[in-house]
């Protein structure tokens, strides 16, 4: 057991240019990225990477212009050590044009740039069609924050200055399975673009299993594992009363399959989408390794699946296709028959509680 200053001297002292960490909500991954901030500045006080966490959300704070009644509403940024940066955003918005167009946003923005070249943006405005200075949801602004980091991520102003890594802490605290799977996406093109030729670091922390799953699948067993399986070394943080642990995620992992179900359950009653089958697969197979077949296949005939073979095969086919395209699908009713018979039945049998 650990603090998570030590957790944090333990990731500074690791190889692996990725870290995939998953945690539950409230364990302190947020407190986490803190302490890796401080343990990783420079000797003159400077940070040496760039970081989104809830910290990064409260630079952007609403100016809602009640005097006037709400005429002039505008996001405010509050100077911090990222405003020199700013130029590489201000000088090429299509940066973050293209970073939000992903989420398919409903207005545009523009910027109050500031005079100084070292504060850079005094705040954004937003417009929907003909009205103006309009203050967009919560949820937008929050999509919005994001794609202003990813955009900073992409700059090359602060090449050798602040840019040793990047540290991510659960950018999908509050958006809906769409905007999770465009985020998972966004995130493997930063690799792509950012991590893969460069001596860069990139540390994620997530508390949504989705998030981490889609992650883990596409670095790990997906299309890129060839170019990213020894690079990337995913994790899971537990706490046991005021002492943390940071382990591989291995078979043996802290009820990992349990998160995976409660997840399961969850989209089962409310809405299905085709990626879900990426976390039934993952759910199968970590099954089967826990047990010590390691075959899915051998799992669904122990639940008496009819046909296991071609299930398996269709269950396959559903989660390694291109899920991750931006054209969010829901499952077909076929689709959904095919979900909840194999998870209905892989309860019935294991009777797993969470």
């Amino acid at each position: 057991m650990s603090s998570l200053k030590e957790i944090a001297q333990k990731l500074k002292e690791s190889n692996e240019p990725i870290t995939l960490i998953y945690a539950f909500n409230s364990i302190g991954k947020t407190k986490l990225s803190v302490e890796y901030k401080n343990l990783t500045k420079k000797e003159d006080g400077k940070h040496s990477g760039v970081y989104y966490n809830a910290y990064s959300e409260d630079l952007f704070r609403w100016d809602n212009d009640e005097p006037h009644d709400n005429e002039n509403m505008r996001l405010e940024v509050i100077p911090s050590s990222l405003n020199p940066y700013f130029s590489s955003i201000i000088e090429n918005p299509d940066l973050l044009v293209e970073k939000l167009a992903r989420y398919l946003p409903s207005y545009t923005f523009s910027f109050d740039i500031n005079a100084n070249p070292e504060i850079g943006i005094d705040a954004i405005r937003f417009a929907r069609g003909e009205e103006q200075n309009i203050k967009i949801s919560r949820g937008e602004e929050r999509i919005f924050v994001w794609c202003f980091f990813l955009a900073l991520f992409d700059a090359d102003a602060w090449t050798g200055e602040q840019d040793a890594h990047f540290f991510i802490d659960d950018p999908v605290s509050s958006l809906d399975d769409h905007n999770i799977f465009i985020t998972a996406d966004s995130i493997v093109q930063l690799i792509d673009d950012k991590i893969e030729k460069s001596q860069k670091r990139l540390i994620i922390t997530t508390h949504h299993i989705g998030l981490y799953s889609i992650l883990f699948d596409r670095l790990r067993k997906g299309e890129k594992s060839d170019k990213y399986k020894n690079l990337c070394k995913p994790q899971i943080l537990t706490k046991h009363g005021d002492d943390f642990d940071l382990q591989n995620h291995t078979k043996d992992v802290f009820l990992f399959h349990l998160h995976l179900m409660q997840t399961l359950e969850e989209a089962k009653n409310s809405k299905l989408y085709i990626f879900h089958f990426v976390l039934l697969r993952q759910l199968l197979e970590n099954i089967s390794s826990f047990i010590g077949s390691g075959r899915v296949g051998f799992i669904l005939s122990e639940i008496n699946v009819a046909n296991p073979n071609e299930t398996l095969e269709m269950i396959n086919s559903l989660s390694h296709q291109n899920v991750y395209r931006f054209q969010f699908n829901e499952m077909s009713p076929q689709q959904i028959d095919l979900f909840k018979d194999v998870f209905d039945k892989l309860q019935t049998k294991y009777n797993f509680k969470f």
